[in-house]
């Protein structure tokens, strides 16, 4: 088994159109969608968030994350604590590299996330395209949300009519990330067509 990790917006993007989300095992490798206890937290800080989602505290919602979330033993926390740190501090040293091209410098959170899937060997997926960067340079296995939704569409999870319509709704709540508009005509062709 492979886990995968949801960042919070990669949570939020999905969640509410692929039921069950988490805990859900697909493809020859046996992929499992996960979630950490600091993606709801990120959340319930928010306001912002709060109020673009509202669904995010209904019941089915949080029975199914606290289900499946993972809990962490004191040793792992204190790997995943020492790791975070490591990277924060490489970011905090070049912010300047994570405020160019769309990007924006990983949170503590989001260098906490990165931390466990470097710790635990698991896949992060994300849109932040900051994280992108320091996960490159730290060599840790990360996804665009587009990747995870191709991965699971060819393991027959989800249906061609869902991606459309998952597609369809980030883009009515200008929520459609750039990585996803560069690819839906070229790693999607088939569901939208080529570019005209």
């Amino acid at each position: 088994m492979i886990r995968v990790l949801l960042d919070t917006n990669a949570y939020l993007r999905l969640a509410k159109r692929i039921r069950p989300l988490l805990g859900v095992t697909f493809g020859q490798k046996r992929y499992t969608l996960t979630i950490l206890k600091q993606v709801e937290d990120e959340v319930f800080k928010s306001a912002r968030l709060k109020f673009h989602y509202p669904w995010f505290t209904e019941a089915e919602f949080d029975k199914e994350r606290l289900s499946k979330r993972i809990r962490l033993s004191s040793d792992e926390r204190e790997a995943i604590d020492a790791a975070a740190s490591i990277l924060r501090a490489h970011v905090l040293a070049d912010t300047s590299a994570y405020t160019s091209h769309g990007r924006s410098p990983p949170s503590p959170t989001d260098c906490f996330l990165l931390a466990f899937a470097q710790v635990r060997e698991s896949i992060l997926v994300t849109d932040d395209l900051g994280m992108h960067l320091l996960a490159k340079e730290f060599e840790i296995d990360i996804w665009h949300g587009h990747e995870l939704l191709k991965r699971m569409m060819g393991a027959k999870v989800i249906s061609n009519d869902l991606v459309r319509e998952i597609f369809s709704a980030l883009e009515d709540n200008n929520d459609l990330p750039r990585s996803w508009q560069e690819v839906r005509h070229t790693v999607f062709k088939k569901l939208f067509g080529l570019k005209s």
